[in-house]
């Protein structure tokens, strides 16, 4: 019984570690699109 807790609970680990590796790297490409890319000012 402990042993398919331990495993489960490194499953989790890992997939909750994977869903914010994911989220960091997306975060740190739009920042770099928005640094090469920056947005165009309106002339009034």
């Amino acid at each position: 019984m402990t042993e398919n807790l331990q495993k489960a609970f490194e499953l989790l680990a890992l997939g909750w570690g994977g869903v914010f590796v994911v989220l960091i790297i997306i975060y740190l490409a739009s920042m770099a699109l928005a640094k090469f890319f920056p947005a165009k000012k309106k002339e009034a």
